[in-house]
């Protein structure tokens, strides 16, 4: 049984940000340039100590990862900014960074597109983009953004809301599945952690809210960090739900998916029970925001499989579905 994380981003060279610092300082007068990165330069990166412990590689090694799905680290990918040719271009070049991460460890990683999202362009916009890193680089997803403004200014529309029809009917068009994940946060009340969480509950209220999966059966949505709040209060959605008369909101709820990026054995216990092991696919964003030591047990918080692990009523077929399974159907991961 392999172990697949479908929730992981990119350990790039330096070379990368100091290219995105670049295009805004000069907000695009000297053009798109040219970011000058090697092969070496890619595989030293993820060879090197990060977040004050070992690499990249050495972190998945010890946790038993066999394969990562890797998309731009979210927060990095500065969605709000304009001009829009901005973010396009430092997308782009985050994305060729990926895929050529993929093409020198293509057992290890495979690709997951971000988009160029920008709010007041039309979601249009990002589909060139999803189109090449699909058909030309073979990346096997995407991440969306279900707030291009970066928690600036009018609320974007809701995930279920027909903006984003454009983007679903690609999605279903190239038949892969999109990993819902906000990118930073400009609220000075709002840190971007908590900005994703509480993007993806607004995100999960709306999509189950809609007529959008009427309206694309086959499209395939992915919550990252085990569903943003809703499955931890869905006492609150269940009742609604049921005033509403739209039925059990545990049983709607599973038209969805969800990672498992979840940093304590209980709140991966309460995941699993309430939309079923067979709805969730193995993250756990090693190495990023969990990547410490905990001060109690000297265990790595991020090393999610021994916390899955240790939850005794999942059977063995349980956990083949979390770790390899779904994500091997969902992204249709070839090896």
């Amino acid at each position: 049984m392999r172990v697949i994380d479908t929730h992981a981003h990119v350990t790039a060279p330096q070379e990368l940000y100091a290219y995105k610092a670049s295009l805004l300082s000069h907000r695009g007068a000297h053009g798109r340039g040219r970011l000058g990165i090697t092969d070496d330069q890619i595989v030293a990166a993820l060879n090197t100590p990060t977040f004050n412990t070992v690499s990249h590689l050495e972190q998945l090694k010890e946790v038993g990862t066999d394969m990562q799905l890797v998309s731009p680290r979210p927060y990095t990918m500065m969605h709000s900014e304009k001009p829009e040719k901005l973010v396009r271009w430092y997308i782009e070049a985050v994305n060729n960074v990926i895929h050529r991460q993929c093409e020198l460890f293509p057992e290890i990683f495979r690709g997951v597109a971000g988009l160029p999202q920008n709010m007041g362009v039309n979601p249009e916009n990002s589909i060139e983009e999803l189109e090449r890193c699909v058909k030309e680089l073979g990346f096997v997803g995407c991440l969306l953004n279900p707030d291009p403004n970066e928690g600036q200014g009018e609320p974007p529309p809701g995930l279920g809301e027909d903006y984003w029809y454009p983007i679903y009917e690609k999605l279903v068009e190239l038949d892969i599945p999109a990993l819902v994940h906000s990118a930073s946060c400009r609220s000075p009340r709002e840190p971007y952690s908590l900005h994703f969480i509480n993007e993806e509950s607004i995100a999960i209220v709306s999509l189950l809210s809609s007529s959008v999966f009427k309206d694309f059966p086959k499209l395939k949505i992915i919550i990252s960090h085990g569903g943003g709040a809703i499955p931890y209060q869905i006492g609150r959605y269940r009742a609604m739900w049921s005033r509403r008369k739209q039925g059990a909101f545990e049983d709607i709820l599973k038209q969805l998916y969800f990672d498992t990026c979840l940093y304590t054995q209980e709140s991966l216990d309460l995941l699993f029970k309430w939309v079923g092991p067979e709805r969730c696919m193995f993250g756990s964003e090693k190495p990023g925001i969990g990547t410490a030591k905990d001060p109690k047990t000297g265990e790595w918080i991020d090393d999610v499989k021994k916390k899955i692990d240790a939850i005794d009523w999942l059977s063995d077929a349980d956990r083949a579905r979390i770790y390899e399974g779904t994500a091997t159907e969902v992204y249709k991961l070839t090896f």
